[in-house]
């Protein structure tokens, strides 16, 4: 199974899919498929039903796996899961006007991700699309770009020190962040006045000096990692509030040198709302 980075949410006509990359292929959330399919109101029953029908009662082999999916109180349950195969006898199986345009959109997704593959570009380029879509800045952007890629060096790093498990990850993160900025992500996202439990993203809703520290702290502690290879959560831990010190060090220094605090309680949502952006803060 893939690990966390690789959980997306994909839209069809304005309604979240949950999919997860296993085994080199998307699989999709079979009740989220349904409930864009024939706006049930309970999509689980309606499951439970086609299953029944189609499968049990005439002997068909199972087209689904269940697959860990991030639900809405934000823990992960098993969830039944098809990939894009079992996706289309799904909707076969499913009386619905939308059948055929969710067909076209599913076999585009999928083209998607295997373009993404074998060129990661197009996957940036993606996502900068999206970014400026919802109005943000080109400055900001590339930050934002550059940031992500910086995690993704340091979740391949605690990969290749045998930090594998998303609760870890989340353990490491915390003390980066706190040693950083005095906070954990969700101690920020609440400063920020960021819904809790919602999947709205912390970093999405950073300035540009907010992104720049948070980058630092996590190159910092890949470098750290780097030179001295940790082994197990206690040592990587030590390395995480190391790297975030340094990163929390020149966030104090920076302070005193601009005459303000670095760390901001706006975001996205409050600063769009009065038609402006994160890096605009005066």
């Amino acid at each position: 199974m893939s690990d966390q980075k690789d959980n997306k949410l994909v839209v069809f006509q304005n309604k979240n899919i949950r999919r997860i990359w296993h085994e080199e292929e998307w699989y999709y959330s079979v009740v989220d498929i349904i409930e864009v399919l024939t706006d049930s109101p309970t999509p689980r029953q309606y499951w439970g039903k086609v299953k029944d029908r189609e499968f049990a009662k005439l002997q068909l082999s199972p087209i689904w796996v269940q697959l860990k999916l991030l639900s809405n109180d934000g823990k992960k349950y098993k969830t039944d899961c098809v990939n894009t195969k079992g996706a289309f006898r799904l909707i076969q199986s499913i009386p619905s006007k939308k059948a055929e345009p969710f067909k076209q959109w599913l076999a585009q997704v999928g083209k998607e991700r295997l373009d993404e593959i074998e060129n990661p570009e197009l996957a940036q380029e993606r996502m900068k699309e999206i970014y400026e879509q919802k109005g943000y800045p080109k400055d900001w952007i590339d930050k934002r770009l550059r940031g992500i890629a910086i995690r993704q060096n340091l979740t391949d790093e605690w990969k290749e020190r045998g930090i594998k498990e998303h609760r870890d990850y989340a353990i490491l993160t915390a003390e980066i962040s706190k040693a950083t900025f005095g906070m954990t992500p969700s101690e920020y996202k609440k400063f920020k006045n960021l819904p809790a439990k919602s999947k709205i993203n912390l970093r999405d809703n950073m300035d540009d000096l907010e992104l720049i520290f948070t980058m630092l702290g996590e190159r910092v502690t890949t470098e750290i990692s780097q030179n001295e290879k940790p082994e197990g959560m206690f040592e990587n831990n030590k390395v995480a509030k190391r790297g975030g010190k340094v990163a929390g060090n020149a966030r104090k220094n920076t302070e005193k040198e601009i005459g303000r605090s670095i760390i901001s309680e706006e975001n996205y949502l409050q600063e769009n709302s009065k038609k402006s952006l994160p890096n605009n803060k005066k």
